[in-house]
C-alpha cells in the first residue's frame, strides 16, 4: 500500500503540475479560438460573401451565422463545465471516492474494478444529461433542426446504456484480465483485443446495432436505384444494399454515409437528404463518398488510428506501473498497479494532451475531402456536387465565413469558399 497524501513524491507533484499546465493552456486556447470564430462570423453577418451572392439568401446566411455563434457559445460553457468535471474526477479526488465505494460494495477484485468503470460511466453520463437536453431541445429547436421528442430522446439514452453494459462490460473484463494475467507485454495483447473489437463492430453495427435506433428501408425509387447502381459499377464499388434511414425522426439535418466492412458494406441515405437533392446531386454526393473508399482514405484512417492506439497502449503499459501516475492525479492509498484506475486516469489525462494534435488531424482530413471531391468530378458533374454542397450548407446552417485560424485547428472538411472554388475550377 502507498500513502502519497502523507508522503508525496517529487515526481507526482511534477506530473500534477504538467497536467494542470497542459489543461490550462488547452482550455485557454479553445476559448481563444471560439472567441475568434464568433467575432469573425459576426463581422461578416451583414452581407452574403460575393462568391455566394447569387445562390445564398441573406436570411439563410444570417441564420447560419447566428447558429454558428450559438453553438460556439454553448460549446464554451460545455468546455468550462467539462474542465471542472475533469478536475473533480482527478486532482480533487472524484475517482478516489468512487474507488473507495467499489471496494466497500464488492469483495472480488474483478467486480471492484468493473464497478469502478461502470460507476464512472454512469455518473459521467448523468452529469452530462442537462447539456445534451439543452442542445437538443433548446439550441437545435431554436433553429428549427430538432424533430425528436422527449420520449424518443430518453429511449435513446436507455438503449445506449444497455448497449454499453452489454458490449462494454465484457470488453472491459477482457482488457482487465489481460492487464493482470499476460505479464509485461499485456498492452500488446490488449491492443490486439481492442483492434479486433473495432473491426468486429464495423461488421455487426450496420446489421444489428444501428437498426435499434433507426429504421432502414431499401431505397424504393427505381430511377434513383438505377442511377446509383450504375455509378457504383463505374467506380468499381460493391455494397450489400442501398438504404434510406429515417433521420427526420430526430433532426432536420441531412447526410449520407457508407458503413460496414467487407460484405456488410451498405450505402445509407438520410430521408432528409433525398427530399432536398436532385438525382444528379445525389450522384455527386455518393461519388464523393465513393472516393473515400476508392482512394483508400478509410483504410488509411483505420491504420492511423490503430497505430496511434498502439502507441497509447504502450504508454499506458509503462504508466500502469508508476505510482506517481496515480498519485499525481488524486489517487491516495491505492494498491498499485491498478488496472481500472490506470485505464480511467489515462483516458482522462490523454484528452488534455491530444488536443494539441487537432490541427494535424484536421489538416489530413481536409486533404482527403479535397481528394474525394476531385474523384467525384470524374464520375459526376462538378456543378451537381457544387449545388448539392450549397444546399447542404444552407439546410444545415453551416457558416460560409469561418475564422481561418479556427478552420485550421478544427475543421475536418474544407470551408465552403475553398471547396467550391476548387470545384468551379474543375
Amino acid at each position: 500500500m502507498i500513502d502519497v497524501a502523507s508522503d508525496p513524491t517529487r515526481t507526482a507533484n511534477l506530473w500534477r503540475s504538467v497536467f494542470l499546465a497542459a489543461l490550462t493552456v488547452g482550455v485557454l486556447l479553445k476559448l481563444w479560438l471560439a472567441w475568434r470564430q464568433q467575432r469573425h462570423v459576426m463581422a461578416h453577418r451583414p452581407a452574403v460573401p460575393a462568391a455566394f451572392a447569387d445562390t445564398i439568401s441573406l436570411q439563410a446566411h444570417q441564420k447560419a451565422a447566428d447558429y454558428t455563434v450559438a453553438q460556439s457559445r454553448f460549446g464554451m460553457v460545455e468546455l468550462l463545465y467539462g474542465t471542472v468535471l475533469l478536475l473533480g474526477w482527478t486532482v480533487l479526488g472524484g475517482l478516489q471516492t468512487l474507488h473507495g465505494y467499489s471496494q466497500q460494495w464488492f469483495t472480488s477484485p474483478m467486480l471492484q474494478q468493473l464497478a469502478l468503470l461502470a460507476g464512472f460511466t454512469l455518473v459521467n453520463e448523468l452529469l452530462g444529461l442537462p447539456f445534451g437536453w439543452w442542445r437538443t431541445f433548446r439550441l437545435e429547436a431554436r433553429f428549427g433542426f430538432n424533430t425528436t421528442t422527449l420520449a424518443l430522446w430518453l429511449t435513446d439514452l436507455l438503449k445506449n446504456l444497455v448497449l454499453v453494459a452489454a458490449i462494454g462490460l465484457p470488453l472491459a473484463m477482457l482488457i482487465l484480465w489481460l492487464m493482470q494475467q499476460t505479464g509485461a507485454v499485456w498492452w500488446l495483447w490488449a491492443w490486439g483485443a481492442w483492434v479486433a473489437f473495432g473491426l468486429l463492430m464495423m461488421v455487426i453495427y450496420p446489421t444489428w446495432i444501428a437498426p435499434l435506433f433507426n429504421r432502414f428501408q431499401p431505397l424504393d425509387n427505381p430511377e434513383l436505384v438505377q442511377r446509383v447502381t450504375a455509378l457504383m459499377q463505374r467506380c468499381g464499388f460493391a455494397a450489400k444494399g442501398l438504404y434510406v434511414m429515417d433521420g427526420s425522426r430526430r433532426s432536420a439535418h441531412a447526410n449520407a454515409y457508407f458503413t460496414g466492412l467487407g460484405r456488410s458494406k451498405r450505402v445509407v441515405f438520410f430521408d432528409t437528404l433525398l427530399n432536398k437533392l436532385q438525382p444528379g446531386e445525389v450522384d455527386a454526393v455518393l461519388a464523393h463518398e465513393l472516393g473515400h473508399f476508392k482512394l483508400w482514405h478509410i483504410p488509411q484512417r483505420m491504420l492511423g488510428t490503430f497505430a496511434l492506439s498502439l502507441l497509447g497502449f504502450a504508454l499506458l503499459g509503462w504508466l500502469y506501473q508508476q505510482p506517481w501516475f496515480y498519485a499525481g492525479l488524486g489517487i491516495r492509498q491505492a494498491q498499485t498497479p491498478h488496472a481500472a484506475l490506470a485505464l480511467l486516469l489515462f483516458m482522462l489525462a490523454s484528452s488534455v494532451f491530444t488536443v494539441f494534435a487537432s490541427p494535424f488531424m484536421a489538416a489530413s482530413s481536409r486533404k482527403h475531402e479535397f481528394e474525394a471531391d476531385a474523384f467525384a468530378t470524374r464520375y459526376a458533374a462538378a456543378d451537381d456536387l457544387s449545388s448539392a454542397l450549397l444546399k447542404l450548407y444552407t439546410d444545415n446552417a453551416s457558416t460560409l465565413t469561418p475564422d481561418p485560424v479556427y478552420v485550421r485547428f478544427y475543421y475536418s472538411h474544407p470551408p465552403a469558399s475553398e471547396r467550391l472554388a476548387r470545384l468551379q475550377a474543375a
